[in-house]
């Protein structure tokens, strides 16, 4: 009785204990080992404090040089890709005689602004980007309007038509009227000499069209658009205040393609437009260069003055790059996050 209930009270202090043998009935006393991280001590598999720490240390070492070394690789790559753009800007405003023999590396030496004068004072730039801009904002604007429905449209499945009208579609990128055709088509129309030449018959790139088809198809689940027919959504509504909302990285990505391409684009005025109000940036800044090749080409065999001709000739064609890419590069900063995420579309699947 006694040595029973000394082992109860030493089981219950948890400090040791007192039973009785199981055969002899003589009392054993034995205490309660150490534990680590709740495992005992003869339990196979657990490992002293030291040697857990010691592999800690050496796993975030690995991590550490692995960090180390992707940080140095895309620095590496970073000044591969930014170094161009900042050699431009500075020899826009350096010697040219000094570019060209390699004497401008990180910065400007002989500034002068002598280019970007020649640029700004002939007023038919700031036609050319009143007419960029407006053929760029609301080029995107029509873009999106026609891109975004027909692509929501061709991805419900229960549009029956829907793989006849994007095998059309997909027909279009591999075989075209030519450009002869297509000039013939468009003076029919009555729209070279427009400004709607712009817009209007290439409002739909197939290729963004797909992008845009396949998100919708993929990231929005079905489930979703049944719970909203549960509640009496339309198809307006749901692309609308659901669809809309949740395609905003899809939607900024394509966005920005769209925008970029009517920003740079000048084949389409080079073929379809005359009248010289109507000319955008990029035909501008061509004939602005051009002119300056010739003036130095024609200068070129007259001493000092063919020297000067083309070292700002050369400050011009570099001033001519920055004009024309300067207000995309604004513009990138303010949608990266969605353009990050967007970019990404069709490979994960979840």
């Amino acid at each position: 009785m006694d040595s029973t209930r000394m082992s109860s009270k030493g089981a219950g202090n948890g400090s040791h204990g007192i039973s009785s043998g199981a055969s002899s009935g003589t009392p054993h006393i034995h205490r309660a080992g150490p534990r680590l991280n709740g495992t005992g001590p003869g339990l196979p598999g657990a490992l002293p404090p030291s040697s857990k720490a010691r592999g800690r240390a050496r796993l975030n070492g690995k991590e550490l040089a692995f960090k180390i070394t992707l940080g140095l690789l895309c620095t590496f790559i970073f000044l591969i890709i930014i170094y161009p753009l900042y050699f431009i800007v500075i020899a826009s405003f350096s010697d040219s005689t000094l570019v060209a023999t390699g004497k401008v590396w990180l910065v400007p030496k002989n500034i002068s602004f002598f280019g970007y004068q020649e640029i700004f004072k002939d007023m038919r730039i700031w036609t050319g980007y009143r007419n960029t801009v407006f053929y760029t904002l609301f080029g995107t604007l029509v873009n999106m309007l026609f891109t975004l429905p027909a692509a929501y449209v061709l991805s419900r499945r229960e549009f029956r038509a829907r793989k006849v009208i994007m095998f059309i579609f997909v027909v279009t990128m591999f075989f075209n009227g030519g450009l002869i055709p297509t000039y013939l088509l468009m003076k029919d129309l009555h729209l070279t000499n427009t400004i709607w030449v712009f817009i209007i018959p290439f409002c739909v790139n197939i290729f963004y069209l797909i992008i845009a088809r396949t998100f919708f198809e993929s990231s929005l689940p079905q489930e979703l658009h049944e719970a909203a027919v549960m509640d009496g959504c339309s198809h307006f509504t749901f692309f609308f205040k659901v669809a809309l909302p949740l395609s905003k990285a899809m939607i900024s990505v394509i966005g920005l393609y769209y925008l970029v391409g009517h920003w740079n684009d000048f084949f389409t005025a080079l073929i379809y437009i005359r009248n010289n109000n109507l000319q955008p940036l990029q035909i501008i800044l061509r004939d602005i260069l051009l002119s300056n090749q010739v003036f130095a080409g024609g200068a070129g065999t007259g001493g000092d003055a063919g020297g000067y001709a083309q070292r700002y000739a050369d400050q011009i064609k570099y001033g001519v790059i920055i004009v024309s890419t300067l207000p995309i590069l604004m513009i990138y900063p303010f949608i990266q996050k969605y353009f990050e995420k967007g970019v990404m579309i069709g490979s994960i699947k979840g």
